[in-house]
């Protein structure tokens, strides 16, 4: 098992720098703006040979009351249970504050071990504001800088030195065997963290009622009828209009870069709203990337007859480039209908990562033509040859032969509805090029 390290503090101490900084990535959303990270982050760390779990929180406040963030304190409660080992960040230019303490007791309380780590500390070795910070209680102050990368690899030596790592690695058959990323996209507060919490049986994402509450894309990991996934529950996109702070601007990046990195992506919309222009471009979008695509309306149980048929006639107006998407009528927050869902999903990742033959591919083509030749374009009819597979996730068909360019998306269209229905592809986009092989002699003179 991987060790897990947990990042604690207070708002905009630099817990997600020090999480990028630990995972090597910029997974996490990193802006000047106190309280940007909400829910439990998770990333992979490695120091030499040793793999560890890096959970960032949001800024904890162990008092807080109500609302929003209620929520992250509890998030934060669950990330240090989870824990191995807790790194509690505060801020060496800011210096102590009343919640520094606040958050000291509340971590003494939970009985973790516990590194404390004076973030923006370069150049501030001597200072007495770090002597401050003994006050708290848990030993030596350990000044690092998580944006210069200073003594984060004695930081992260310190961190996993009492958990007796062993020297062997037992591993790498499972590294092998990668787990299915599934990107849950949709607008604000359509229900993808409900869903998500439903499917693990716990508060693992805050589900909060006020659109935007995920703000970043968090990555879980998830086993089912033993396959592994990795379940992403991506920040709601909003209509360009509306992108008007920082925070959200990073937010349609993270979205987009968890669609683009996904495996499969299961597209939610809301029935209470009906399809919208941006589910619409949402839409599109995943179909840019050649993600596999799952279609779910939640809330299903809350609307009646009449809003059924309208928004399944709303579907067919404004998703018509999905009908090869699996659709689904659901409610997360009532468990209906995800048996047939998750069916669904796996059909799709199967569909996108179908290897083809060569020798089936080219008889699947020439059967086509025999039934339908492509049209004839002035003095020449496009003649194909042969066809095999050039990729998967999505697939990708590569047919060779002459005068190809004249060959209308009609036709295309045409061929793409027999390959899918030999090959069962249901879910995934099918990309079909076309190759005109060049004649040697064309540039030679007569």
């Amino acid at each position: 098992m991987k060790p897990v390290i947990a990042l604690v503090g207070r708002p905009n101490v630099g817990k997600s720098t020090l999480f990028n900084r630990l995972t090597q990535t910029r997974d996490a959303i990193v802006a000047d703006f106190a309280g940007l990270t909400r829910d439990r982050h998770y990333g992979n760390g490695r120091l030499g040979r040793h793999e560890f779990i890096v959970i960032d929180t949001g800024g904890f406040e162990p008092d807080a009351g109500s609302g929003i963030f209620k929520e992250m304190a509890k998030q934060t409660r669950q990330a240090v249970a989870e824990a191995d080992v807790v790194i509690f960040v505060v801020d060496a230019r800011e210096g102590l504050s009343a919640q520094d303490h606040d958050i000291a007791n509340e971590l003494r309380r939970l009985g973790k071990p516990c590194l404390l780590v004076a973030n923006k500390a370069e150049g501030m070795q001597d200072s007495a504001k770090l002597v401050d910070f003994y006050e708290l209680g848990f030993g030596e102050v350990h000044g690092i800088s998580a944006a210069h990368g200073q003594g984060i690899r004695g930081l992260v030596e310190l961190a996993l030195e009492p958990l007796h790592l062993p020297e062997d690695d037992e591993d790498e058959e499972e590294e092998a065997n990668k787990p299915v990323k599934l990107a849950v996209a949709g607008r604000p507060n359509v229900g993808k963290s409900t869903l998500i919490n439903t499917w693990l049986g716990e508060e693992r994402l805050v589900a909060f009622d006020m659109p935007g509450t995920t703000r970043d894309a968090i990555v879980v990991p998830f086993e089912r009828n033993g396959q592994r996934f990795e379940l992403i529950d991506t920040a709601g996109l909003r209509r360009k209009g509306r992108v008007f702070e920082a925070i959200e601007k990073f937010s349609v990046v993270k979205t987009l870069q968890a669609i683009e990195t996904a495996n499969v992506v299961l597209l939610l919309l809301d029935a209470t709203q009906g399809v919208t222009d941006q589910d619409a471009h949402i839409a599109g979008y995943i179909l840019e990337s050649g993600r596999a695509v799952v279609i779910a309306i939640n809330k299903w149980d809350a609307v009646d007859s009449y809003q059924r048929e309208q928004v399944q006639r709303q579907i067919e107006m404004r998703l018509p480039f999905l009908k090869f998407a699996a659709l689904h009528f659901i409610s997360a927050a009532k468990r209906q209908g995800l048996g047939p869902l998750w069916q669904s999903i796996v059909q799709a990742h199967k569909s996108a990562t179908r290897k083809m033959s060569t020798p089936v591919l080219t008889r699947l083509l020439h059967e086509a033509v025999q039934f339908q030749a492509p049209k004839k374009s002035g003095m020449f009819r496009p003649k194909m040859r042969y066809a095999h597979q050039g990729g998967m996730n999505p697939p990708v068909i590569v047919i060779h032969g002459n005068s190809l360019e004249h060959v209308t998306d009609a036709y295309k269209r045409f061929l793409e509805a027999r390959f899918r229905k030999e090959f069962d592809l249901v879910g995934t986009p099918l990309r079909i090029e076309l190759k005109t092989s060049h004649n040697p002699f064309a540039d030679k003179d007569a």
